[in-house]
């Protein structure tokens, strides 16, 4: 008989290696997390991360450990291009738009609001805004010129990344060299103004085009990229907290001048351990505009997407996530969707097998092991797709006992019962009424579908019409594709 352990191994991005998960706090976490910037909605690959650090919250609450997840959102017009670019996205498309910046802080926050409602995610403990925390940003700029690690120049500030290279390592998390940066620098604005290439702006003068503006002791201006998570992950978590997540993308430059920004006005790394989640390809490619395989989390579930022929569950979707490893990259093909589909339907029929399953005096199987291997997969740095292939063990036990091939006792199945559904539900995120209430109503679909097929082929216009109206009026879509009609 196998023994449940609560065992947690996390790879640090800062070591490269797993690390056994030891909170600075003994049964309290601090996790940060970057958030969205407000300026569009958050594509397929961004909701990827947050779906991700969502399932890592989870199982960290399922552990028992007391844990304050911050993430932010970023609502402050200022640097927000990875290149470094003084390009104020927020600004950009509000002007295009022709309306104010926090219209449209406001239209998209409403919108990733409900992107997580969709897609189940807990809210986190606290989502503090870049824009009311200005006052914090300049404290923190205050300490980090102070110690020497940064000047001033025409009403901006620069983090001086050699003055800091004397005390610390910088590129320490991404393992780049100051040296070889200098063939990947392109001539920027304001780059005149630095002492050193590498130096990056911890606070920007104000352009006579920007629409939010703050004072600070330096003049008018806005902040930097990166100087906003350093503020607040400070205030709410401490000088130094036990993790910091967010995509791959945001490794360099953004993390790298978190930990800077940390050292250079706290002395200390902010984050004992460091995760980064990977990216999202779709049908092979990375997900790009230019190659026509760009979606957004709204569009795949509405099935108004061109890159797919049906519409897909939220469900389906956050599952699909879970059969890749958060640092493994992810590909989104029709094929790997149809097939989360059926395996999730799988899934929830199973669970409702449960509470019908007969009882005997023994187990044909160890299910305390079986539920070991739901611990010991979560356990080894979160790894949600062993963890479903050992539940799906579980699901070909759970159809042999329905069938009469196995049995089960009654402590047994208590046991898996509790165990499976909590990790499942608590655990995954996944929300098993729809896909029950979809599997139920499928053959009725099909027949009202099929009567609709017969409609369009005797060019019956009306009831076509009329029967797919009243599926929309009743929350269900149907879409006609090349490879025939589906619905969600």
């Amino acid at each position: 008989m196998s023994t449940i352990t609560n065992e947690l191994f996390i790879y640090n991005s800062l070591t490269g290696q797993k690390e056994k998960f030891e909170p600075i706090y003994e049964n309290r976490v601090g996790m940060y997390v970057c958030g969205p910037t407000l300026y569009s909605e958050p594509h397929m690959g961004n909701m990827r991360t947050f779906i991700n650090f969502d399932m890592i919250y989870r199982y960290l609450l399922k552990l028992g450990y007391q844990v304050k997840y911050v993430r932010n959102i970023t609502d402050a017009g200022h640097i927000t291009n990875s290149a470094g670019d003084d390009v104020d996205s927020i600004g950009k498309v509000a002007r295009l738009e022709q309306v104010q910046s926090l219209e449209i802080v406001y239209k998209y926050n409403v919108n990733f609001q409900e992107l997580q409602r969709i897609y189940n995610m807990l809210p986190p403990n606290i989502e503090p805004t870049a824009t009311g925390h200005i006052q914090e940003q300049i404290e923190i700029i205050e300490q980090i010129i102070d110690n020497g690690f940064a000047y001033v120049v025409n009403g901006s500030v620069y983090f001086d990344v050699r003055a800091y290279s004397e005390k610390f390592e910088y590129g320490i998390l991404s393992g780049r060299k100051v040296d070889e940066l200098a063939e990947e620098t392109r001539t920027l604005n304001a780059q005149d103004e630095k002492r050193f290439f590498a130096d990056f702006a911890l606070w920007k003068k104000a352009n006579p085009e920007d629409m939010q503006i703050w004072r600070s002791p330096w003049g008018n201006g806005n902040p930097g990229w990166h100087i906003e998570c350093t503020a607040m992950s400070t205030k709410y978590l401490g000088s130094q907290f036990d993790i910091h997540g967010g995509g791959l993308d945001l490794k360099f430059p953004h993390h790298e001048d978190e930990i800077a920004q940390n050292c250079g006005s706290l002395g200390c790394n902010p984050a004992k351990y460091w995760m980064h989640a990977n990216m999202l390809n779709v049908n092979g490619q990375k997900m790009s505009k230019s190659l026509g395989n760009y979606f957004l989390p709204k569009e795949i579930v509405e099935g108004t997407t061109a890159v797919f022929d049906k519409p897909y569950a939220p469900n389906v979707i956050r599952f699909s996530m879970m059969q890749a490893h958060y640092r493994s990259t992810l590909d989104f093909t029709s094929d790997s969707l149809n097939a989360a589909e059926k395996g999730f339907s799988r899934l929830s029929e199973a669970i409702d097998k449960l509470e019908k399953l007969p009882t005997a005096e023994t187990s044909s199987q160890d299910v305390q092991a079986i539920v070991a291997s739901f611990y010991k997969a979560m356990g080894d740095d979160f790894n949600a797709p062993i963890l479903l292939a050992n539940i799906f063990e579980a699901v070909k036990y759970i159809n042999s006992i329905s069938d009469g091939n196995a049995s089960i006792s009654k402590a047994d199945l208590e046991l898996l019962s509790t165990e499976l559904t909590s990790f499942v539900l608590d655990v995954l995120g996944l929300s098993l009424s729809k896909a029950s209430t979809d599997s139920k109503l499928a053959p009725v679909m099909d027949l009202v579908l099929d009567i609709r097929k017969a409609a369009r082929e005797n060019k019956d216009w009306a009831t076509s019409d009329k029967i797919r109206d009243g599926l929309a009026a009743a929350g269900i879509v149907v879409k006609d594709g090349k490879e025939g009609t589906s619905w969600s």
